[in-house]
């Protein structure tokens, strides 16, 4: 556990008040930090939603990147969007999660619809103000593996990050007005500057059945059910496995057959590149017979070196066409200029013809012829 503290439950709220919202630029922000159980802690949001149109929120444990291999710690969350003229109207959900080194933050990426927070008669967000409250408690909640049958909670899949994230049920919660939906997963969190983490996440997450054997993401299976049929060895390597295994291994593969299906060519910046990289370091934890995919997967990793070697070819290309151009203007005045100058000549001879040069400096004289 994390560096032997031993509380067994300490719960604490904070309220975090954003001012400017509707200006902010970012595509995620921090809340400032504060304690619980000993424990730093933070909120993090994506203002204009984490891929999607909704308002994405997460808790965040912001020691992560300090604390030794091994580390973890429980905790029961709440996380609000304060409804500031109405508070039935408040959206508050629910989250149980063990954060560690692999999953050191955690929430809910389709929290609300962005046009219902941004909605000026809403209430969520006034005087271009809005305020999320977070209530943590710390506590031995046991291995997150086990369903805790009191709250409806089970460890149903792997959800990215570092090395991949265990996405947890959510309980039923108290909403105060508004629709409760499953805790969406996250699929990967890379470094990225000064911050620890950046989160994204792949759409969905309902799960169904899979072939009768275990659930998936409801978005993956189209895709599974594909490349399985290629690769009967898909199902058979994992045969022996944990049913719980089981769902994580076709998670990762799902969110990679997904992210490369999704994906354009375009796409392929750093940070993509770095999101594919994490889900297939993931994937290939799993023991696949991955020989088929990998070729594809490193094409994508490539794009990025191609996208920019394309970028500077067009780069290139428009400045040969401007030089062209800028060419043929010059040849135009070029070709105007000799007309004008055979025109000058012209008048010139026809002013000469008859024409009689004098020294303008001699004298005029008088008394002579």
């Amino acid at each position: 556990m994390d560096n032997g503290r031993t509380s067994d439950l300490t719960n604490k709220k904070f309220s975090w008040k954003i001012e400017k919202f509707s200006t902010l630029s970012p595509k995620k922000l921090y809340s400032p930090i504060f304690t619980v159980g000993g424990y730093p802690w933070r909120i993090l949001v994506f203002p204009n939603g984490n891929n999607m149109d909704y308002l994405s929120i997460y808790l965040d444990a912001a020691d992560a990147a300090r604390l030794p291999r091994g580390w973890s710690r429980n905790a029961t969350f709440t996380l609000a969007i304060i409804n500031q003229v109405d508070s039935k109207m408040t959206v508050k959900k629910v989250a149980r999660h063990q954060f560690n080194a692999r999953e050191n933050d955690w929430g809910f990426t389709a929290f609300m619809p962005l046009s219902e927070l941004r909605n000026l008669g809403s209430g969520y967000v006034v005087n271009d103000t809005c305020i999320i409250d977070a209530e943590v408690s710390i506590d031995k909640f046991g291995n997150p593996d086990q369903v805790d049958q009191a709250n409806g909670i089970t460890a149903s899949q792997i959800s990215g990050g570092q090395a991949g994230k265990m996405e947890l049920e959510p309980p039923q919660q108290e909403d105060r007005g508004k629709d409760v939906n499953t805790v969406p997963p996250l699929s990967q969190q890379v470094k990225t500057d000064s911050l620890p983490s950046e989160v994204s996440s792949t759409p969905g997450g309902e799960l169904v059945d899979f072939r009768g054997l275990w659930k998936i993401e409801k978005v993956f299976v189209q895709l599974l059910e594909e490349v399985c049929s290629k690769h009967p060895s898909l199902i058979e390597c994992q045969r022996k496995r944990s049913h719980q295994f089981i769902e994580w291994a076709f998670t990762a593969l799902g969110r990679v057959l997904h992210f490369l299906k999704t994906k354009r060519v375009k796409d392929m910046n750093e940070e993509a590149c770095m999101d594919l990289k994490v889900l297939w370091e993931e994937l290939e934890t799993f023991k696949f017979d991955l020989t088929w995919l990998e070729p594809h997967v490193q094409s994508a990793l490539g794009m990025k070196n191609y996208l920019e070697r394309a970028l500077r070819l067009k780069k290139l290309k428009e400045n040969v066409d401007a030089s062209e151009t800028e060419m043929k203007k010059l040849k135009e005045k070029l070709a105007a200029a000799k007309v004008d100058l055979e025109t000058a000549r012209r008048d010139l001879m026809q002013a000469l013809e008859g024409f009689e040069e004098r020294d303008i400096d001699a004298e005029l004289g008088y008394g002579r012829p």
